[in-house]
């Protein structure tokens, strides 16, 4: 696919992979809107790509409210007419928690941006592009989290979102076979980002900004030792873009813990109490 000149909206752009995703779309020559929840955040990141003589607009948007989705749509839709590209990358952290002691509202809050945001994409950012036929790509941020989970983190709410945004994304694929829309999962491991804070940024209408210091600060270690740079991770997004590819694997991988994982299946698919079809 041919990104110059076609237009892209980025959730979560105000920083991180997000900010990466944008950067690496706008110098693709995508027209990109930078949509975030922080509001000055993110104008200050456009103005920083902007004064790159790139065509950027940043938008606030709460990618758990579907009537934000929607509004940040129809900006960018005035702006620069069709939407061909959209990436649900907008996520949140949930780690250092037992399952058993994880309140309700920490779930809704994981929930509600890593699945709903990523829902709410489909169903609003998937019709705006096929609606002019032309080539598109849709792009949903899952992580290495959604194919297994990672011993002594206590990170099972993330992963189960994430698992999510992987069958959503293979789901999505399936329905969109036969269009000129590709779709891809993106599956970072450890990258340089300030996830760890995501909590700070929560909204009113799920219980307000909140912070975890020990568990940020134990998950901020760990992406800065190990992480990879945002940049990168833009452009293996735009690799995946223009190739196709689904699976988009990118940064360091746990991949004997995900094959053995795999393995665990297919020999559990082997018991007697199994009929193959």
């Amino acid at each position: 696919m041919d990104i110059s000149g076609k237009t892209a909206i980025v959730t979560g752009a105000a920083s991180g992979i997000g900010l990466g995703i944008a950067t690496a779309l706008a110098e693709a020559g995508a027209n990109v809107v930078m949509a975030d929840i922080q509001k000055d955040l993110v104008e200050q990141a456009a103005h920083g790509l902007s004064g790159t003589n790139k065509r950027v607009m940043p938008v606030r948007i709460d990618v758990t409210q579907e009537q934000s989705v929607l509004d940040a749509l129809a900006e960018a839709e005035r702006n620069f007419g069709k939407l061909h590209i959209a990436c649900n990358n907008a996520g949140v952290p949930m780690h250092g928690t037992k399952l058993i002691d994880v309140p309700p509202a920490d779930w809704e809050f994981v929930m509600g941006v890593n699945i709903w945001g990523i829902i709410h994409g489909i169903r609003h950012f998937v019709p705006a592009i096929l609606k002019h036929g032309e080539e598109g790509h849709i792009v949903n941020t899952a992580s290495v989290a959604g194919f297994q989970n990672r011993r002594g983190t206590n990170q099972g709410p993330y992963s189960m979102s994430k698992y999510a945004a992987l069958s959503l994304s293979e789901a999505l694929e399936q329905e969109l076979e036969g269009t000129n829309v590709g779709v891809s999962v993106l599956c970072p491991g450890p990258i340089a980002t300030n996830i760890a804070r995501g909590a700070r940024n929560r909204p009113d209408h799920m219980g307000g900004p909140q912070v975890k210091a020990n568990d940020e600060a134990m998950l901020a270690e760990r992406l800065a030792t190990m992480g990879l740079d945002p940049k990168k991770v833009g452009e293996r997004v735009v690799d995946a873009i223009r190739t196709k590819t689904f699976y988009a694997f990118v940064s360091a991988v746990p991949a004997a813990v995900i094959k053995a994982r795999h393995r665990r299946i297919e020999e559990a698919l082997n018991s007697p109490w199994v009929t193959h079809y």
